[in-house]
């Protein structure tokens, strides 16, 4: 079995839109073990009870945003060692530096490709 066919990801985006394009993309990747999630505490609560390989989560939600899952994530044992890539809009150099502090394994800008999604999922989990 290929690493691509047993990556279990989790998408978390507030946005429907946004949720729907990255999960497309993740299939077109042939990714199909995906699950997708509206908010980050919603998320958190699964991950704690069923951790996946990789979040990919968009930054500004409300609430919780992406870095403060990114935290909580952190912070839980179960949890810890879960990849973790940002998505945003506006990769501003303090997102970044808050991000790497605590533990981000990648960043996306959106607007995002296929291939720019896929070539920064590699770089956290290896080659698909």
């Amino acid at each position: 079995m290929s690493l691509k066919d047993s990556l279990r990801i989790m998408v978390v985006d507030d946005m429907s839109v946004s949720r729907g394009l990255l999960t497309q993309a993740l299939e077109e990747i042939g990714i199909w073990k995906v699950d997708a999630q509206n908010s980050g505490e919603t998320a958190l609560g699964k991950l704690v009870a069923s951790p996946v390989h990789l979040v990919i989560s968009d930054y500004n939600m409300p609430g919780m945003d992406g870095l403060q899952l990114l935290q909580a994530l952190r912070s839980n044992r179960s949890t810890q060692q879960i990849g973790f890539i940002l998505v945003t809009g506006t990769p501003t150099p303090e997102i970044i530096e808050a991000g790497r502090r605590i533990g981000l394994n990648n960043l996306v800008k959106k607007p995002f490709t296929t291939a720019g999604l896929k070539q920064s999922i590699e770089a956290v989990v290896g080659r698909l």
